[in-house]
């Protein structure tokens, strides 16, 4: 059963830049808000899900999800993740990008983060904190922005699907299994997973992998047990696909920032 949480802030900020952090528990949710101001949200581990009207957004620790203001959301998490979220006031927002997009993180934005939890500092009060805010929002701005990286959807032909892969990316069930699973064609689903998610059925697919192979690497899993987890032969498999999607290596990746579009 999902555990609500309360939003922290509903009608004025206690800073209009501010800092907080909180680890979730497994299946908690935030329930469906907006706010007058912008947010940055960050898992430190685990994987954070924001769910926007017509879009669905997952985050492992190689990204960061942006919202302007006034953007309605809910975020959720299927598993424990720990997470934090920078709040702007509209006056700091003008660099950032004006619709909700995912952010790739770079080792320094990922380095002050951390540093604003383990000091935690909510806000700047001296010239030297205002100096590592500044810093802050000065990367976020420099930040690449992409789409979702993995797009999910409500379609009503496509959501059980996507939701049972989330849940064992290690099946590995076809195209045409799933389709006569859902009582389809093989044909439909694949048109229908072009037109809600903009990806072929198997590159979803491929790209769920890498976010849960991505969390995993953040927790200090060995390639070898995550090979095993996501349904793969061997790890030499794994690393292959990792690879091809990512153009680096799971050991590569490990700690640092990852770029894909």
């Amino acid at each position: 059963m999902a555990k609500q949480l309360q939003v922290p802030f509903t009608s004025k900020l206690p800073h209009p830049v501010y800092f907080r952090s909180a680890s979730l528990p497994a299946a908690a949710t935030y329930p469906q808000h907006r706010h007058p101001w912008g947010e940055f949200v960050y898992a430190f581990s685990g994987v954070m899900e924001l769910k926007l009207a017509g879009s669905h957004y997952l985050a492992p620790p190689q990204y960061g999800i942006w919202l302007p203001p006034d953007v309605e959301h809910r975020g959720m998490n299927r598993f424990e993740a720990s997470h934090c979220s920078l709040y702007l006031a509209a006056e700091w927002c003008r660099g950032l990008p004006r619709t909700a997009c995912a952010m790739a993180v770079s080792p320094l934005v990922k380095s002050l983060l951390e540093h604003l939890r383990t000091q935690a500092l909510a806000h700047p009060r001296t010239s030297a904190e205002r100096r590592v805010f500044r810093v802050l929002i000065d990367q976020l701005t420099l930040a690449p922005a992409h789409g979702s990286y993995l797009p999910m959807s409500d379609d009503p032909l496509l959501e059980p699907a996507l939701t049972a892969l989330e849940q064992h990316p290690e099946d590995e069930r076809s195209l045409a299994e799933w389709a006569q699973a859902l009582h389809t064609t093989e044909r439909t689903l694949e048109r229908r997973c072009q037109q809600q998610l903009g990806l072929s059925f198997s590159e979803w697919r491929q790209r769920l992998r890498v976010v849960k192979a991505l969390a995993m690497l953040e927790q200090g899993h060995t390639v070898e047990a995550i090979a095993l987890d996501l349904g793969y032969s061997s790890a030499s498999a794994f690393i292959a696909m990792f690879r091809r999607m990512t153009g680096t290596t799971p050991d590569k990746v490990r700690g640092h920032g990852l770029v894909a579009s």
